[in-house]
C-alpha cells in the first residue's frame, strides 16, 4: 500500500509576504477609483490625463535600470519596508492638497456631461508631481518583490505560489478595492487617500516581520562603490544572450505599449462613452479581480494542462481580441465580460512568465537582469499611452469624441493581431522546455 502523499505547505513568511501583498492592493484598488476620478475631475483634457499617466509611468524607461543594481547591493526586505513607507507618507500629501482643494472640484457624477471644465493646475501640478514620485518608488519596490518570491519559497513551487499571489492581488485590487473606493470618494473626495496611505504603512509593518526560508534576503556582497554602468551592463548582457527571456521581454514590452494606447484613455471612455457612475465604474474595474483571481488560480493548471507556449499563443491571441470588442461596444457590462477575459489570459502570461524568470535567472543577477526585462517591458507605457492621447486630441474634432476613443482600441487591436502572427513562432513550447532544461543541466 502506497503512503498518503502529503501537500508541502508554502510556509509562513510566504503567507506574510501574501497578506502585505494583499493588504497594499486593498489600498491600490481604492486608489485604482479615485486618481482617476480626481484627474478628471482637475481636467477634461484628453492630452493633460494622458501627460499624467506618461508621468507616472516614465520612471519604467528613466530609473529600471538603475533599481535592478540597487536591489543587488542592498537588503531586498529593507528596499520594500522603505518605499512602502515612503508612498504611504506620499499619499498623504496627496489627501492633503485635495482635502484643500475640495470647494473647486465639480461632482463627481456630473463629469459624464462636462467636456470643457476648466483646468484646476494647482492640483494638476501636485498631480504631475506626485505621480513621477510614486513611479520612482513602485519601479523600485515592485523591481525588488519580485526577487523576494524566491527567497521564501522552492523554485518547484513558484508557479503555484505566484498563481495565489495574483489571485490575492486581484481580489484586493480589483475586486473588493475599487467598489470600496467609490464608496469612500461618495462621502468625501479626499477621503480615499487617507485609506489608501494606512495600507502602505500596514504592509510595511509586516514585510519587517519577514524572514527568508530558502534563500537569503541579502544579495551576494560585492566589494567596493557602485559602479552603475558596469553593473547594469553585467544585468544587460545576460538578458541579451538569454535565446527565450530576451524576445520575451521585447514581446511584452511591444503588448503593453499597445495596451497603453487605449489605456489611459479608459476613464474618459467609460465617462463619455459607457457612461458610468462613480459605482459604476467601480463595479466595472471588478472584472479585472474576476478575471485575476481565476487566472491566478487556474493559470498553473492551464499552463500544466496545455503547455506554457500554448498558453502564452492563448494570451496574445485574447488581448487584441479583447481590445477590438470592447472598442465596439457601448453597453458597461459587455466591457465587463471582455475585461474579464482579458484580465484571465494576461494573469496566465504572468504565472507562466514571472515563474520562468525566477527560475531561470542566477539569484545573484536577478536583480538587474529582472530590471533590464521589465525596462523592455515597462518602458514602453509612458510611450503608448502619450501616443494614445495624443491620438484622441487629434482624431476628436474630425471624428468626434466618441469615435476618437473608439479609434485607440481599434488601432490596438490591429497592433496586437500583428504582434501575435510574430510572436507564436518564438515563443514556443520548445524553446521553454530548452530553457528551462539548460538550468537543470548546469
Amino acid at each position: 500500500m502506497k503512503p498518503a502523499k502529503t501537500k508541502e505547505k508554502l510556509g509562513a513568511s510566504y503567507w506574510k509576504l501574501w497578506s502585505a501583498t494583499g493588504i497594499s492592493n486593498l489600498g491600490d484598488g481604492v486608489a485604482a477609483v479615485a486618481y482617476p476620478w480626481l484627474a478628471s475631475a482637475v481636467t477634461r483634457s484628453p492630452f493633460l490625463i494622458a501627460l499624467s499617466v506618461v508621468v507616472s509611468r516614465l520612471p519604467w524607461l528613466v530609473f529600471t535600470l538603475f533599481a535592478g543594481v540597487l536591489t543587488d547591493r542592498f537588503n531586498r526586505k529593507r528596499i520594500i519596508v522603505t518605499m512602502n513607507v515612503f508612498n504611504g507618507i506620499l499619499t498623504l500629501v496627496v489627501g492633503a492638497f485635495v482635502y484643500l482643494e475640495r470647494e473647486s472640484l465639480p461632482s463627481l457624477n456630473e463629469l459624464a456631461s462636462i467636456t470643457n471644465l476648466e483646468t484646476n493646475y494647482t492640483l494638476y501640478f501636485v498631480i504631475l508631481i506626485t505621480a513621477f514620485l510614486f513611479g520612482l518608488a513602485e519601479v523600485l519596490r515592485d523591481n525588488t518583490a519580485q526577487t523576494m518570491m524566491p527567497a521564501v519559497v522552492a523554485d518547484k513551487h513558484l508557479e503555484k505560489a505566484n498563481g495565489r499571489m495574483w489571485s490575492a492581488e486581484s481580489l484586493t485590487n480589483s475586486f473588493i478595492g475599487p467598489p470600496l473606493g467609490s464608496l469612500i470618494i461618495s462621502v468625501a473626495i479626499f477621503l480615499p487617500f487617507f485609506v489608501d496611505a494606512a495600507t502602505f504603512f500596514i504592509a510595511a509593518a509586516i514585510i519587517a516581520t519577514l524572514k527568508p526560508t530558502v534563500k537569503s534576503f541579502k544579495p551576494e556582497q560585492k566589494s567596493g562603490p557602485i559602479n552603475f554602468r558596469a553593473e547594469i551592463k553585467e544585468g544587460f548582457s545576460w538578458l541579451w544572450r538569454h535565446e527565450l527571456l530576451r524576445p520575451m521581454a521585447i514581446i511584452l514590452g511591444l503588448i503593453n505599449g499597445i495596451a497603453a494606447l487605449s489605456g489611459a484613455m479608459f476613464i474618459l471612455f467609460a465617462q463619455e462613452v459607457l457612461e458610468t457612475t462613480v459605482f459604476i465604474f467601480a463595479i466595472l474595474g471588478t472584472a479585472a479581480a474576476v478575471g485575476g483571481i481565476i487566472g491566478g488560480l487556474l493559470g498553473p493548471k492551464v499552463s500544466e494542462k496545455i503547455g506554457r507556449g500554448r498558453s502564452l499563443a492563448l494570451a496574445l491571441f485574447t488581448m487584441p481580441l479583447t481590445a477590438l470588442l470592447i472598442g465596439l461596444s457601448s453597453l458597461w457590462y459587455l466591457v465587463w465580460i471582455f475585461v474579464a477575459i482579458e484580465t484571465f489570459t494576461a494573469v496566465l502570461w504572468n504565472v507562466v512568465t514571472v515563474s520562468l524568470r525566477q527560475s531561470l535567472i542566477p539569484s545573484h543577477l536577478l536583480g538587474r537582469v529582472n530590471s533590464v526585462y521589465r525596462f523592455f517591458a515597462w518602458g514602453t507605457i509612458p510611450i503608448g499611452t502619450l501616443l494614445g492621447g495624443t491620438l484622441v486630441s487629434v482624431l476628436q474634432s474630425g471624428l468626434g469624441r466618441e469615435m476618437a476613443f473608439r479609434t485607440v482600441y481599434f488601432t490596438a487591436a490591429t497592433l496586437g493581431f500583428g504582434l501575435f502572427l510574430y510572436a507564436i513562432r518564438v515563443l514556443t513550447e520548445a524553446k521553454i522546455q530548452e530553457a528551462r532544461a539548460s538550468v537543470s543541466d548546469s
